[in-house]
């Protein structure tokens, strides 16, 4: 084994304990050619034999030429009552056919004692000849030693006992294991370099759970004391409070530890990596996540907006291009002139500085903002509003009236009863009076569906466009029914997401506000592009 640092990823066998997250075959497939893009060194593609995805994994995986990343198989020591050559658990490693192999075994005395219901000699004996056993045929064979901090604190001469029957079977890494994830990082590093002590020339790696809120911190003090792999999941998936997270570990070893970790040509791709494996997992990423987390590099307050466009690093502690993320400037009524600035010139808005306008759009700012209405996540009617109050917003189309209903009416035979709601519309367009109505599923799908049906013959282009996300939040919900509500729209079309916002006691009006900036918005654009083409 090199004592070159290498990174190790679970996210297809430890991740997937987590509550909610799910992957088929065809998911794992994908996330190990993306994680080979990254550059991760071993992925481990879970536990052959313990069900048939599992194993249908390994067999479709080799029909894939990995350019960097090995894959590895995991599993535990064998039973003490099978032979190591008759134990199914390590037959099925074997047949995996990979060139990593990962096996785990006790070091905590509770655990042999209670879970295995062994002596503390007969596990001993298991760590060693499985790992003896297994070493002949595998190119790469490592020893996760599970709880082995909590071990070493109950027992720790029993605990390195079992680490050097691992070193006598053949394990080219010991990883120390922080199973319950509740160890502190002065802890961290007092036994890592008790055991560096005890085994001076053993590789030593790290598998740590966050449930203390300290997997990253254990990870990275392990790394200073010597530990050459860094075991983890993409974005910190995990069973209970979940794993060490890759996405922050790899950037702060390659860009802050450095000289530890020498793969910071693939940083650029982390951001993307993590949102696909939200993707696939069918998780909402999380916007503040460190590193590739939308809010990751948001500023909201003008006074670090300004600093920023002067200077990034007065705010910022890496440059978000190296993993991949992006600068956002958020507009709120923290805004300063800056944030007003900084939008103009994203939307193509020629603002000067000294422009009296730029006073009078932040001031309509903070009072919309009072009443509720929330821009961090509509950037497009922040866009409308700025456009107004330059008079170069254009209306597509005039609101002569709507109606919803919403009625239950019979069901039938079975004497059940059916929602039922209906939206008309009545719209002035290029000096054409249209009227339209439409069903749906719900007053706000209804309404949706009737100005769409009112304006697809006159903007075509309008067929193209989705509303992918509808959020409806109370605003001082001490009012009960009659509280304020705001609601923010995200649409897309075929080449872009924009979202909007609207604020009303109504919510059928506050939705109506955020569809009508949603659908000018979309107008707006195509017209800027027509004329740009």
């Amino acid at each position: 084994m090199t004592s070159r640092l290498v990174i190790y990823d679970t996210t297809l066998r430890d991740g997937t304990q987590a509550e909610n997250f799910n992957l088929s075959v065809e998911d794992k497939l994908r996330i190990t050619l993306k994680l080979d893009e990254l550059g991760i060194d071993f992925v481990e593609g879970g536990w052959p034999g313990a069900n048939p995805a599992s194993t249908r994994y390994f067999e479709e995986i080799r029909n894939y030429e990995l350019k960097h990343t090995v894959v590895a198989a995991f599993g535990s020591t064998r039973n003490f009552n099978n032979p190591p050559e008759q134990d199914p658990n390590l037959a099925a490693l074997l047949a995996a056919g990979t060139r990593a192999i990962t096996i785990f075994g006790k070091s905590w005395d509770i655990h042999v004692r209670d879970a295995l219901r062994i002596e503390l000699a007969d596990n001993l004996q298991i760590i060693e000849d499985s790992l003896a056993h297994l070493r002949p045929h595998v190119e790469f064979l490592f020893y996760d030693a599970e709880h082995f901090f909590d071990g070493y604190k109950a027992n720790p001469e029993y605990a390195l006992t079992t680490l050097e029957k691992a070193v006598a079977g053949g394990a080219q890494c010991l990883v120390l294991c922080d199973t319950n994830g509740g160890t502190l990082p002065n802890e961290i590093a007092a036994i890592v370099s008790e055991v560096r002590k005890h085994l001076p020339s053993a590789e030593l790696g790290i598998h740590a759970h966050n449930d203390a809120e300290c997997a990253v911190a254990n990870s990275l003090v392990a790394v200073s004391l010597g530990a050459t792999q860094v075991q983890g999941t993409i974005n910190g998936i995990g069973e209970r409070c979940g794993n060490a997270n890759l996405t922050s570990i790899m950037p702060g070893l390659a860009l802050k530890m450095k000289g530890y970790f020498t793969a910071a040509e693939n940083l650029a791709k982390l951001t993307e990596t993590s949102r696909f494996v939200s993707e696939l997992g069918n998780l909402t990423p999380n916007k503040y996540q460190p590193y590739v987390g939308q809010a990751a590099f948001a500023h909201k307050g003008g006074i670090h907006v300004s600093a920023v466009k002067r200077n990034p690093l007065t705010y910022e502690h890496i440059a978000p291009e190296r993993v991949g993320n992006i600068r956002r400037i958020l507009i709120s009524d923290q805004a300063g002139r800056s944030n007003i600035l900084h939008k103009a010139k994203k939307f193509g808005i020629d603002l000067d500085s000294k422009d009296p306008l730029v006073s009078s759009i932040l001031k309509k700012l903070k009072e919309l903002e009072t009443q509720g209405y929330q821009y961090e996540g509509a950037d497009a009617s922040f866009e409308l509003l700025m456009r107004q109050a330059l008079g170069t917003r254009k209306e597509y189309f005039q609101l002569k009236g709507f109606r919803v209903l919403s009625q239950k009416v019979p069901g039938g035979a079975e004497k059940s009863e059916i929602q039922m709601e209906e939206a008309t519309i009545l719209l002035e367009v290029g000096g054409e009076t249209v009227h339209a109505a439409a069903l749906g599923n719900g007053p706000v799908n209804a309404l949706d569906n009737a100005l769409r049906k009112a304006l697809n013959d006159f903007y075509p282009r309008l067929r193209a466009v989705e509303l992918q996300d509808y959020k409806v939040r109370v605003l001082a919900s001490e009012h009960g029914t009659g509280a304020r509500v705001r609601v923010l729209i995200e649409s897309r079309d075929d080449s872009s997401t924009w979202g909007t916002v609207g604020v009303s006691h109504d919510i059928i009006e506050a939705s109506w506000q955020a569809l009508v900036d949603s659908i000018t918005y979309k107008l707006m654009k195509d017209e800027q592009n027509r004329e740009t083409a």
